[in-house]
């Protein structure tokens, strides 16, 4: 986004200009090619330069040439909502219930901790989503915080903490339970036409890829961007998370049936580190894949040997195995399970996020899994995991190929297992229909809250001592392994995971 000052003279080929600027970095740097051109109304092919890009320019007072950039992932992107609403919901009561569906139905597969951005009313559908993406960049963080009887745009600061509060409480957590969902929220009231309500959402993933630049007469200045941000985080030692909870290892060279054996044998929520080949496919191949079977052809043997990991290479740096190979949203592959599955294929899927309730239904009837990788990561799994990288399959698509990985030590958690479970499923729409996951949720709340003595919320070692048949060891084991959030306690949500997790303490609430 370009913003031109009325001073500033140019020969009128900014566009082109700029575009040339995205050819070079694209080109020259380690950057993933992402767009892709249609040749006819179904046919695409990679442009190879990630071009074209959205190019929007505006004038301004002044003489200076500023331009906003934002890398926008396809993850994050597909979770932006237009919800045309009325005048009913603009009372505490219903945006409450509102924004909390909203925010639960974004789900994990976007990268989270988010950054949210809600945007009520605007003059026109377009304008309700514009400032969503510019709300969502922090791009609008200098608006007003109270309106007008002119129809001045705000910000409202008490609702944005309210919303971040409502996303903590959920537990949906930074991908895999827990209270930081939002690492901040942006929300802003904009006037709007007397008939139309629209309401916009949005979210930046935890990459967050913006920066903010000018020329001026006195010279060229780009933002200096956080080189360390690992500074801003607690002083958690790696040992630490480690304790408590087993991480097994997967040989993924045995043969396929052998690892569906083992994994069998492992609760949802189980942290797993995979050694050994895997296949990476995502949408195009699972595309192609599907035409094979469709014209008679049969599913390649790689699919059905090989786990599937759904994700694309960035370039490989000199000297590295592989360029960024973080996952891709699972969620755009869920129409392919059942039928792969039923041909062999697809049986161990490793991804981000949560899956529709087809998947789950697949894994069971064919006994397959969906393994949880780390999203917004891509960088550290790479030079940490991946040993080596090649080109197996459909090469003419270029990042959309079908590739073949060694790993050693590649970080996943078991999300859905054969028996039909769901490590997500606590938190989803389909979960509050199902009478069977109200009854486990609502039995566990009730025991949490009869063992909870200072009526606090927060259950303690000693707590957990009393409510379980459980030795002092146990106890502070337990609130090691589940007290997400570190402040020493466990919580209702957090006492759900542990009992989700334990076969051991589920018996003993049950008898």
């Amino acid at each position: 986004m370009v913003k031109r000052g009325t001073h500033v003279l140019t020969d009128g080929k900014d566009e082109e200009f700029i575009s040339r600027g995205i050819y070079k970095a694209y080109t020259e740097g380690y950057l993933r090619y992402s767009q892709v051109a249609p040749l006819s109304m179904f046919e695409e092919a990679n442009t190879k330069t990630n071009l074209p890009a959205q190019i929007d320019m505006m004038s301004q007072h002044g003489s200076s040439y500023d331009v906003f950039y934002i890398a926008k992932g396809g993850g994050s992107a597909n979770k932006t909502q237009l919800l045309q609403k009325t005048k009913g919901v603009l009372n505490d009561k219903a945006f409450t219930e509102f924004v909390t569906e909203q925010v639960q139905n974004i789900g994990t597969a976007a990268c989270p901790p988010y950054h949210l951005a809600l945007v009520v009313g605007g003059l026109s559908a377009e304008q309700n989503l514009k400032t969503v993406k510019l709300a969502s960049c922090k791009y609008l963080d200098g608006l007003p915080t109270s309106g007008n009887k002119l129809g001045r745009a705000f910000r409202d600061l008490e609702w944005e903490e309210k919303v971040k509060k409502l996303a903590q409480d959920l537990g949906i957590g930074a991908q895999f339970g827990g209270k930081y969902f939002l690492h901040d929220v942006r929300i802003v009231r904009l006037p709007r036409h007397g008939a139309s309500c629209p309401i916009g959402i949005g979210v930046s993933c935890s990459a967050d890829r913006q920066a903010k630049a000018k020329i001026t007469e006195e010279g060229i200045f780009l933002e200096q961007l956080e080189t360390e941000p690992a500074k801003y985080l607690p002083d958690v030692k790696e040992q630490s998370l480690d304790k408590g909870g087993e991480i097994v290892k997967v040989d993924l060279n045995k043969p396929m049936e052998e690892n569906l054996k083992i994994l069998s044998n492992y609760p949802v929520a189980t942290r797993l580190a995979l050694t050994g080949t895997i296949i990476v496919a995502r949408d195009i191949a699972h595309a192609k894949m599907q035409e094979m079977l469709d014209s008679g052809k049969g599913l390649p043997e790689y699919i059905k040997k090989y786990p599937v990991y759904y994700a694309g290479p960035a370039k490989t740096p000199a000297g590295m195995p592989s360029g960024s190979f973080g996952p891709t949203t699972s969620g755009r592959m869920d129409q392919y399970v059942g039928t792969f599955q039923a041909q062999g294929g697809s049986m161990i899927m490793i991804g981000k996020g949560n899956r529709s309730k087809a998947v789950t239904n697949a894994c069971k009837e064919h006994g397959g899994f969906y393994l949880g990788s780390i999203g917004g990561v891509a960088a550290t799994l790479s030079s940490n995991s991946i040993k080596k990288v090649e080109v197996l399959d459909m090469e003419e698509l270029g990042m959309e190929a079908v590739w073949k990985i060694e790993v050693e030590d590649f970080p996943a958690f078991v999300v859905v297992d054969n028996k039909g479970n769901d490590f997500f499923k606590q938190w989803s729409k389909e979960a509050a229909k199902e009478p069977e996951a109200d009854s486990f949720f609502d039995e566990t709340k009730e025991f949490f809250f009869g063992m909870d003595k200072n009526k606090d919320g927060k259950l303690g070692v000693q707590d957990l001592m009393r409510g379980f048949s459980i030795d002092e060891g146990k106890a502070k084991q337990l609130v090691e392994q589940f007290d997400v959030d570190r402040d020493g306690w466990i919580d209702v949500k957090e006492f759900e995971l542990m009992l989700f997790k334990s076969e051991e303490l589920k018996k003993q609430m049950h008898a």
